[in-house]
């Protein structure tokens, strides 16, 4: 399937709309005469989706900040996503995930003031919710370490490409530092 298609199922007419940035190739169901949208995991009620990066092929958090723009224009009153609750209100949700995004780029330079870092030392001192569970970032379970590493990266890849981080090798380490003679505007409305 690929954008545009439509999925024909009883008396549901689906409409394919590509949402890239969780995943590659992410794919929505939107039925316009119900209004109803099957999200996958781009937006969830309560929890937001894992954004990470492990390759330079592209600027995944650019690609899902342009998705839910996308989707913002759509009419839905029902969104079913691939986990947790049904919910509407989908406009409401958009604004909240562009803001905890806008939070998420804030947060890391307030970090990489403090020098450079590599993307798992970054990862270590940012806010995870899973840290009500555990003490520390070394606590936390490897897969967990893992997706906020991935999520660091494509965080770090963004402002990169914003010319606000630089990224350099250093003794085959990749490390981010603060751009501090460049001002960063906000882009994410």
């Amino acid at each position: 399937m690929k954008e545009g298609d439509t999925l024909n199922i009883g008396e549901y007419l689906s409409k394919c709309v590509e949402t890239l940035g969780h995943t590659e190739g992410h794919m929505w169901l939107y039925e316009p005469r119900k209004k109803v949208f099957i999200s996958g995991d781009h937006i969830l009620n309560d929890i937001t989706p894992n954004i990470e990066l492990w390759s330079d092929r592209w600027n995944r958090l650019e690609e899902y900040l342009r998705s839910l723009d996308k989707v913002y224009e759509f009419d839905i009153e029902l969104l079913l996503p691939g986990h947790r609750e049904n919910f509407g209100n989908c406009k409401k949700r958009i604004v909240e995930l562009k803001e905890h995004q806008r939070k998420r780029i804030d947060e890391i330079l307030f970090i990489l003031r403090g020098g450079s870092k590599n993307a798992f030392q970054v990862a270590s001192v940012m806010s995870w919710d899973i840290a009500d569970v555990y003490d520390s970032f070394d606590l936390f379970p490897a897969t967990q370490k893992w997706f906020a590493t991935g999520e660091a990266i494509a965080h770090l890849e963004y402002l990169e490409e914003k010319g606000v981080v630089r990224r350099d090798l250093l003794d085959h380490r990749i490390l981010y530092s603060f751009n501090s003679h460049l001002r960063f505007y906000r882009q994410i409305q």
